[in-house]
Protein backbone atom coordinates (compact mmCIF):
# COMPACT_ATOMS: atom_id res chain seq x y z
CA UNK A 1 0.00 0.00 0.00
CA UNK A 2 1.66 3.62 -1.38
CA UNK A 3 1.73 6.32 1.25
CA UNK A 4 -1.44 8.54 0.34
CA UNK A 5 0.95 11.89 1.39
CA UNK A 6 4.43 10.74 -0.11
CA UNK A 7 6.02 11.89 2.48
CA UNK A 8 7.65 9.95 5.78
CA UNK A 9 8.64 6.02 6.44
CA UNK A 10 5.35 5.10 8.77
CA UNK A 11 4.80 1.83 8.12
CA UNK A 12 0.91 1.85 6.64
CA UNK A 13 -1.98 -0.65 7.30
CA UNK A 14 -3.32 -1.82 4.01
CA UNK A 15 -6.63 -0.73 3.31
CA UNK A 16 -9.61 -2.88 5.07
CA UNK A 17 -7.42 -4.41 7.97
CA UNK A 18 -9.17 -1.77 10.56
CA UNK A 19 -7.49 -1.59 13.55
CA UNK A 20 -10.19 -1.22 16.75
CA UNK A 21 -12.43 1.67 16.94
CA UNK A 22 -10.88 2.12 20.86
CA UNK A 23 -7.85 2.78 19.28
CA UNK A 24 -8.54 5.06 16.40
CA UNK A 25 -10.53 7.15 18.49
CA UNK A 26 -7.35 7.44 21.00
CA UNK A 27 -5.18 8.02 18.14
CA UNK A 28 -6.66 11.12 17.06
CA UNK A 29 -5.73 12.83 20.18
CA UNK A 30 -2.27 11.34 20.63
CA UNK A 31 1.25 12.44 19.89
CA UNK A 32 1.69 13.74 16.42
CA UNK A 33 -2.21 13.10 15.27
CA UNK A 34 -2.60 15.35 18.41
CA UNK A 35 -0.16 18.22 16.59
CA UNK A 36 -1.78 17.68 13.05
CA UNK A 37 -5.38 16.60 13.60
CA UNK A 38 -6.67 17.35 17.00
CA UNK A 39 -4.99 20.33 18.22
CA UNK A 40 -5.55 22.49 14.80
CA UNK A 41 -9.32 21.42 15.44
CA UNK A 42 -9.54 22.67 18.58
CA UNK A 43 -7.53 25.91 17.50
CA UNK A 44 -10.02 26.87 14.59
CA UNK A 45 -12.83 25.94 16.78
CA UNK A 46 -11.65 28.35 19.51
CA UNK A 47 -10.18 31.48 17.01
CA UNK A 48 -13.50 31.43 14.98
CA UNK A 49 -16.21 30.23 17.83
CA UNK A 50 -17.17 27.67 16.18
CA UNK A 51 -19.00 25.77 18.82
CA UNK A 52 -20.72 27.36 21.46
CA UNK A 53 -23.26 26.18 24.56
CA UNK A 54 -26.28 25.02 23.89
CA UNK A 55 -25.06 24.12 20.10
CA UNK A 56 -27.62 21.71 18.19
CA UNK A 57 -24.53 20.97 15.63
CA UNK A 58 -25.43 18.95 12.01
CA UNK A 59 -22.21 16.91 10.97
CA UNK A 60 -22.25 16.38 7.69
CA UNK A 61 -20.94 12.58 6.32
CA UNK A 62 -20.05 12.24 3.22
CA UNK A 63 -18.26 9.03 3.87
CA UNK A 64 -15.17 10.55 2.25
CA UNK A 65 -11.64 10.83 4.65
CA UNK A 66 -12.47 14.55 6.13
CA UNK A 67 -16.22 13.95 7.14
CA UNK A 68 -15.05 10.86 8.87
CA UNK A 69 -12.22 12.31 10.63
CA UNK A 70 -14.23 15.23 11.49
CA UNK A 71 -17.08 13.09 12.92
CA UNK A 72 -14.33 11.44 14.79
CA UNK A 73 -13.31 14.58 16.26
CA UNK A 74 -16.54 15.90 16.99
CA UNK A 75 -17.19 13.34 18.98
CA UNK A 76 -14.44 13.09 21.23
CA UNK A 77 -14.78 16.91 21.73
CA UNK A 78 -18.08 16.20 22.93
CA UNK A 79 -16.80 13.53 25.53
CA UNK A 80 -13.74 15.32 26.96
CA UNK A 81 -14.61 19.31 26.09
CA UNK A 82 -16.09 21.94 28.43
CA UNK A 83 -18.58 23.09 26.25
CA UNK A 84 -22.39 21.29 26.54
CA UNK A 85 -23.18 20.97 22.72
CA UNK A 86 -25.73 17.96 20.99
CA UNK A 87 -24.75 16.46 17.38
CA UNK A 88 -26.43 14.73 14.77
CA UNK A 89 -24.34 13.43 12.44
CA UNK A 90 -26.61 13.46 8.29
CA UNK A 91 -25.70 11.15 5.11
CA UNK A 92 -27.04 11.96 2.26
CA UNK A 93 -27.18 9.07 -0.82
CA UNK A 94 -27.57 11.35 -4.05
CA UNK A 95 -27.68 8.43 -5.82
CA UNK A 96 -24.53 6.10 -5.24
CA UNK A 97 -23.91 2.60 -6.90
CA UNK A 98 -25.49 0.24 -4.31
CA UNK A 99 -21.94 -1.02 -3.34
CA UNK A 100 -20.92 2.59 -2.42
CA UNK A 101 -23.80 3.36 -0.34
CA UNK A 102 -22.96 0.01 1.74
CA UNK A 103 -19.16 1.06 1.98
CA UNK A 104 -20.79 4.09 3.56
CA UNK A 105 -22.97 2.43 6.20
CA UNK A 106 -20.32 0.00 6.86
CA UNK A 107 -17.46 2.54 7.85
CA UNK A 108 -20.21 4.62 9.87
CA UNK A 109 -21.22 1.63 11.52
CA UNK A 110 -17.67 0.42 12.09
CA UNK A 111 -16.50 4.20 13.43
CA UNK A 112 -19.93 4.47 15.59
CA UNK A 113 -21.04 7.58 13.80
CA UNK A 114 -24.47 7.07 14.24
CA UNK A 115 -25.76 8.39 10.70
CA UNK A 116 -29.24 10.00 9.66
CA UNK A 117 -28.95 8.29 6.00
CA UNK A 118 -31.56 10.01 3.05
CA UNK A 119 -31.84 9.51 -0.01
CA UNK A 120 -31.88 12.20 -3.18
CA UNK A 121 -31.63 12.17 -6.69
CA UNK A 122 -28.57 14.96 -7.27
CA UNK A 123 -26.44 12.78 -9.79
CA UNK A 124 -29.21 12.21 -11.93
CA UNK A 125 -30.81 15.97 -11.82
CA UNK A 126 -27.64 17.94 -11.84
CA UNK A 127 -26.39 15.22 -15.22
CA UNK A 128 -29.92 16.33 -16.54
CA UNK A 129 -29.79 20.33 -15.67
CA UNK A 130 -26.24 20.25 -16.19
CA UNK A 131 -24.62 17.90 -18.22
CA UNK A 132 -21.17 19.38 -19.62
CA UNK A 133 -20.13 20.47 -16.02
CA UNK A 134 -22.47 19.17 -13.36
CA UNK A 135 -20.13 19.46 -10.08
CA UNK A 136 -21.33 23.28 -9.60
CA UNK A 137 -24.84 22.37 -9.59
CA UNK A 138 -24.06 19.31 -7.47
CA UNK A 139 -22.50 20.60 -4.96
CA UNK A 140 -25.02 23.70 -4.62
CA UNK A 141 -27.82 21.09 -4.71
CA UNK A 142 -25.98 18.93 -2.13
CA UNK A 143 -25.79 22.09 0.31
CA UNK A 144 -29.76 22.80 0.44
CA UNK A 145 -30.65 19.07 0.75
CA UNK A 146 -28.28 19.25 4.09
CA UNK A 147 -29.35 22.55 5.20
CA UNK A 148 -33.35 20.91 4.87
CA UNK A 149 -32.40 17.62 7.23
CA UNK A 150 -30.40 20.10 9.49
CA UNK A 151 -33.27 22.37 9.83
CA UNK A 152 -35.48 19.32 9.75
CA UNK A 153 -33.61 17.54 12.64
CA UNK A 154 -33.69 21.34 15.26
CA UNK A 155 -29.99 22.13 14.44
CA UNK A 156 -28.21 25.46 14.38
CA UNK A 157 -25.18 24.50 12.59
CA UNK A 158 -24.32 22.71 9.95
CA UNK A 159 -20.14 21.29 10.23
CA UNK A 160 -18.83 20.89 6.55
CA UNK A 161 -15.47 19.22 6.21
CA UNK A 162 -13.22 21.59 4.00
CA UNK A 163 -10.07 21.80 5.19
CA UNK A 164 -6.74 23.79 5.00
CA UNK A 165 -6.07 22.64 1.41
CA UNK A 166 -9.97 23.12 0.07
CA UNK A 167 -9.19 26.97 1.29
CA UNK A 168 -5.90 27.63 -0.20
CA UNK A 169 -7.22 26.23 -3.56
CA UNK A 170 -10.55 28.12 -3.74
CA UNK A 171 -8.74 31.48 -3.07
CA UNK A 172 -5.94 30.27 -5.97
CA UNK A 173 -9.64 29.35 -8.02
CA UNK A 174 -11.30 32.41 -7.55
CA UNK A 175 -7.97 34.34 -8.35
CA UNK A 176 -6.82 32.68 -11.61
CA UNK A 177 -10.70 31.75 -12.72
CA UNK A 178 -12.87 33.95 -11.75
CA UNK A 179 -11.13 37.33 -11.75
CA UNK A 180 -11.93 37.93 -7.61
CA UNK A 181 -10.12 37.91 -4.35
CA UNK A 182 -12.48 35.89 -2.18
CA UNK A 183 -11.39 32.82 -0.09
CA UNK A 184 -13.33 30.37 1.96
CA UNK A 185 -14.84 31.37 5.25
CA UNK A 186 -14.37 29.33 8.89
CA UNK A 187 -17.87 30.54 9.40
CA UNK A 188 -21.07 32.06 7.84
CA UNK A 189 -24.84 32.76 7.84
CA UNK A 190 -26.80 30.70 5.37
CA UNK A 191 -28.81 32.88 2.78
CA UNK A 192 -31.92 30.74 2.33
CA UNK A 193 -31.80 29.01 5.66
CA UNK A 194 -31.36 32.21 8.74
CA UNK A 195 -31.59 30.04 11.14
CA UNK A 196 -28.75 27.35 10.16
CA UNK A 197 -24.82 28.63 10.36
CA UNK A 198 -22.04 26.73 8.20
CA UNK A 199 -19.07 25.83 10.10
CA UNK A 200 -15.78 24.54 8.87
CA UNK A 201 -14.06 22.86 11.88
CA UNK A 202 -10.76 21.14 9.51
CA UNK A 203 -9.97 24.74 8.68
CA UNK A 204 -6.22 24.64 9.93
CA UNK A 205 -5.76 20.52 9.34
CA UNK A 206 -3.72 19.43 6.04
CA UNK A 207 -5.27 17.44 3.81
CA UNK A 208 -2.07 14.90 3.73
CA UNK A 209 -2.45 14.52 7.89
CA UNK A 210 -6.61 13.60 7.55
CA UNK A 211 -4.94 10.88 4.99
CA UNK A 212 -2.42 9.76 6.81
CA UNK A 213 -4.68 9.13 9.51
CA UNK A 214 -7.74 7.37 8.01
CA UNK A 215 -4.98 5.15 5.58
CA UNK A 216 -2.95 3.93 9.38
CA UNK A 217 -6.59 3.09 10.52
CA UNK A 218 -7.38 0.82 7.90
CA UNK A 219 -10.77 2.96 6.78
CA UNK A 220 -11.05 2.87 3.25
CA UNK A 221 -13.16 5.73 2.67
CA UNK A 222 -15.37 7.50 -0.09
CA UNK A 223 -14.21 9.49 -2.71
CA UNK A 224 -16.50 11.42 -5.15
CA UNK A 225 -18.21 8.57 -6.13
CA UNK A 226 -20.42 10.33 -8.43
CA UNK A 227 -21.38 8.23 -11.35
CA UNK A 228 -21.43 11.74 -13.57
CA UNK A 229 -17.98 13.17 -13.05
CA UNK A 230 -16.31 9.84 -13.34
CA UNK A 231 -17.20 9.93 -16.67
CA UNK A 232 -16.08 13.76 -17.63
CA UNK A 233 -12.77 15.58 -18.11
CA UNK A 234 -10.79 16.36 -14.63
CA UNK A 235 -11.98 19.95 -12.77
CA UNK A 236 -10.05 22.93 -12.56
CA UNK A 237 -9.86 22.04 -8.67
CA UNK A 238 -7.90 19.24 -9.75
CA UNK A 239 -5.07 21.52 -11.62
CA UNK A 240 -5.15 24.22 -8.74
CA UNK A 241 -4.16 21.37 -6.54
CA UNK A 242 -0.83 20.47 -8.73
CA UNK A 243 -0.30 23.91 -9.55
CA UNK A 244 0.23 24.72 -5.75
CA UNK A 245 1.79 21.88 -5.45
CA UNK A 246 4.63 22.94 -8.27
CA UNK A 247 4.76 26.21 -6.55
CA UNK A 248 5.44 25.16 -3.13
CA UNK A 249 8.77 23.49 -5.08
CA UNK A 250 9.96 26.93 -6.07
CA UNK A 251 8.58 29.09 -3.32
CA UNK A 252 8.89 28.89 0.43
CA UNK A 253 5.88 28.05 2.47
CA UNK A 254 4.08 29.17 -0.44
CA UNK A 255 0.67 27.04 1.36
CA UNK A 256 0.78 29.38 4.03
CA UNK A 257 1.14 32.45 2.03
CA UNK A 258 -1.72 31.76 -0.23
CA UNK A 259 -3.49 31.56 3.28
CA UNK A 260 -2.14 34.61 5.36
CA UNK A 261 -3.09 36.83 2.36
CA UNK A 262 -6.71 36.22 2.82
CA UNK A 263 -5.89 37.37 6.20
CA UNK A 264 -4.07 40.55 5.62
CA UNK A 265 -5.54 42.33 2.91
CA UNK A 266 -4.61 45.81 2.51
CA UNK A 267 -7.70 47.66 1.37
CA UNK A 268 -5.82 50.91 0.70
CA UNK A 269 -3.64 48.80 -1.86
CA UNK A 270 -6.41 47.49 -3.91
CA UNK A 271 -8.36 48.68 -6.84
CA UNK A 272 -11.71 48.03 -5.39
CA UNK A 273 -13.68 45.74 -3.36
CA UNK A 274 -16.96 44.68 -2.15
CA UNK A 275 -18.60 44.99 1.20
CA UNK A 276 -22.54 43.71 1.65
CA UNK A 277 -23.20 43.44 -2.04
CA UNK A 278 -22.29 47.09 -2.43
CA UNK A 279 -18.97 47.54 -4.86
CA UNK A 280 -16.60 50.35 -3.90
CA UNK A 281 -12.98 51.79 -5.85
CA UNK A 282 -10.45 53.01 -4.67
CA UNK A 283 -11.63 56.47 -6.04
CA UNK A 284 -14.10 56.71 -3.55
CA UNK A 285 -11.19 57.76 -1.30
CA UNK A 286 -9.86 60.92 -3.45
CA UNK A 287 -13.21 62.19 -3.81
CA UNK A 288 -14.17 61.75 -0.32
CA UNK A 289 -10.90 63.97 0.04
CA UNK A 290 -12.13 66.62 -2.60
CA UNK A 291 -15.47 67.03 -1.21
CA UNK A 292 -13.79 68.06 1.89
Amino acid sequence: MSDLSGKGCDILVPFNERIPLKDIEKNLIRKKNRKNLWSKFIKAIKDYKLVEEGDRIAVAVSGGKDSLVMSKMFQELQRHGQVNFELEFIAMDPGYHESIRELLIDNCKYLDIPIHLFDSRIFEIADEIAKDYPCYMCARMRRGALYSKARELGCNKLALGHHYDDVIETTMLNLLCSGNFKTMLPKLNSTNFEEIQIIRPLFYVREEHISRFIQNSGIWPLNCACMVAAKKVGNKRYEIKELIKTLSESFVNVEKSIFKAAENVNVDSVLGWQLEGEKHSFLEKFETKDDE
